[in-house]
Order: C-alpha cells, then structure tokens, then sequence
C-alpha cells in the first residue's frame, strides 16, 4: 500500500493556517492604509494590493471595507479570555478584568482598532451599530467569566459580574470617543491603546462596588 502523502495529513491545517494568515494580513494592510490615509481615502483594492491578494480574495474573508474598522471580535475576546484565566485566583475581579483588558489591547494596539479613532465620514452609523453589537456580545461572555471568579456567597453574583464587566468595557468605549475627539481637534497622542491604562485607573478610583468610600 503506498504511503500517505504528507500534504494529504497536514493539507487542511495548513489551509486553515493559510487562511488565517490571509486574514490577517488584510487587517494588517487595512490598518495601515486607514492610518495612513484615513477611512474613505483608502479602497478595497489598495487593501487587498496591501495583502498581496486580489479583490476577489478580500470578498472571501470581508463583506465590506467597513468590516475591517471593527477587530476580529472572536480573536479579541479569545485572547481577553485567556489573559482573565491566566490571573491568579486571588486577585480581585475588578483587578483581573483591567488587566485582562490591557493585556489583550496591548496585543491588539497595532491593528485595525487604531482605525476607530479616525473619522468614519459618512459611515458613522453602520460602524457604530456593528461596534455596539460586538459590544454588547463581548459584555455578555466577560461576564459569566467574572461570575465564575466571584464568592460563591457574593450578594446578587451575577448582577455584580455584569456590573463590573460593563464598566470595564465602558472604560474602553470611553477611550475611543475621547480619541476620536481629539483626532479630529488635532491632539490625537496618546494612542488609544496608551489611553486605556488611565481610564481604567479612573474608574477603579471611583467607589467600589459594596463599599462606602466617596
């Protein structure tokens, strides 16, 4: 019997590593020309000029150029999930989720994230629905992972979880208005991932959930 070949073993990982290259490589492309060029000045050809690839390609991982100013929210999340579990038991919740959060922003900093601090022009709307949408998605899934750090005897567990993980997320919505903001009144430093450190410090000086410090 002749032997398998090798590429018959390995051929549908390797395509599926391929893939994800190319994914990749388009959010790559897309954030620089968003970066450099802005939203409206780029198109879907220079993108896909950018990854090596052609248009046809592009439309077989993207719907639309708009879908490239939003991250791969299931990379993202995966990666804040990781970063939640990595923290030691004992930490804070509060705290494990602000790290967690910088952790998986610091990853993410160079990539299409940097593009929704740029003036969307005219696509204002449709961006921000679908930001909203994988918003919500993400508050959702962090939560049940705060419940799980939580004591068990913790009054309202999964009010509390939800809680912190909204302000958490808030802290990073918050960041990318205020960016926004000054892009567009021409004091755009820092990044908005070298922002984020402070606006979680910000609200982590705010009272804590069940204390009564002022």
């Amino acid at each position: 019997m002749p032997a398998t070949p090798p590429d018959a073993v390995s051929g549908p990982g390797l395509r599926e590593r391929k893939k994800e290259q190319t994914r990749h490589e388009l959010r790559e492309s897309a954030a620089r020309l968003f970066a450099a060029h802005g939203f409206a000045g780029t198109t879907i050809a220079d993108i896909a000029a950018g990854a090596n690839v052609s248009e046809r390609t592009f439309f077989r991982y993207f719907d639309s150029k708009e879908a490239l100013l939003l991250p791969d929210g299931a990379e993202l999340f995966a990666r804040v999930e990781a970063e939640l579990t990595a923290r030691p038991d004992t930490e804070p919740p509060f705290d494990a989720v602000c790290a967690a959060l910088l952790a998986a922003a610091g990853a993410f900093g160079a990539t299409s994230l940097t593009a929704l601090t740029h003036s969307l022009e005219g696509t204002e709307s449709l961006v921000m629905a679908r930001l909203v949408k994988e918003f919500v998605r993400c508050e959702a899934r962090l939560a049940a992972l705060v419940e799980r750090r939580l004591p068990p005897e913790t009054p309202d567990r999964d009010l509390c979880a939800a809680v912190l993980a909204g302000a958490a997320l808030s802290a990073a919505r918050a960041v990318l208005r205020t960016q926004r903001g000054r892009r567009a009144a021409g004091t755009a430093e820092p990044t908005a991932a070298g922002l984020l450190p402070e606006a979680l410090a910000q609200l982590a000086r705010l009272p804590r959930i069940g204390t009564t410090d002022a």
